[in-house]
């Protein structure tokens, strides 16, 4: 891990009141705008049958989804454990509890601990992590089908945005910074890995990508 992201840093921007306010929100209005993108891809892709295995989760959201839609299994990676007491909170609520397993580590750091899924999702992580090329190729090497990212979209706006945003986070000594890695050097790593581009598709802010495995 880098000076700029400690776990005490990732603690702070990952903490037990977010991951209140999150699960409130999906309670309340179902998944967000990004997360839906990504489950609406996949379940028009078929999931039936399909196991998952998620880095960065948060809460959850996205597998009680896709678990709905017909994902036999999944594994919850999460790199602090600021997720877990309302993860579990939500997944009893929706009777999966026997079905989702939960890890508390750094995915990039301990990939060799982990089976091959057959979709792998990263949902605004690789924005949160200094080494993207090991955090996705780590990914892809654990991806049987098919692997799904957002990301910041990468324009002059959004790059000032996060400049003035991780200046602030530096003044106040946060230990954690945000990254807006280039959209095609990540599908390239993907690609080094044995994937090739599904989609790409811009949103306002956010975008979303899949790379997916020749059969």
């Amino acid at each position: 891990m880098s000076d700029c992201c400690s776990p005490k840093g990732y603690r702070w921007a990952f903490s037990e009141k977010n991951a209140r306010a999150d699960a409130q929100s999906y309670r309340r209005k179902g998944l967000d705008s990004t997360s839906r993108r990504i489950v609406d891809y996949l379940k028009q892709r078929g999931v039936e049958g399909r196991t998952l295995l998620e880095v960065g989760g948060g809460v959850g959201a996205i597998q009680i989804e896709l678990l709905k839609a017909g994902v036999t299994r999944a594994i919850s990676v999460e790199l602090t454990p600021t997720y877990e007491q309302v993860a579990l909170e939500l997944l009893r609520e929706a009777g999966f509890e026997d079905r989702v397993e939960r890890k508390v580590t750094d995915f990039a750091q301990s990939a060799s601990e982990f089976a091959v899924a057959d979709i792998v999702i990263m949902n605004r992580v690789i924005c949160c992590y200094p080494d993207m090329p090991v955090l996705a190729g780590a990914a892809a090497d654990h991806t049987g089908e098919v692997l799904v990212m957002s990301f910041p979209k990468r324009t002059w706006w959004t790059r000032a945005m996060l400049a003035f945003g991780n200046l602030a986070l530096r003044v106040t000594r946060r230990q954690f910074q945000v990254f807006i890695h280039s959209p095609a050097k990540i599908l390239a790593e993907a690609e080094r890995h044995g994937l090739h581009k599904a989609i790409d598709a811009p949103g306002l802010f956010w975008e979303v990508a899949a790379a997916q495995r020749s059969l």
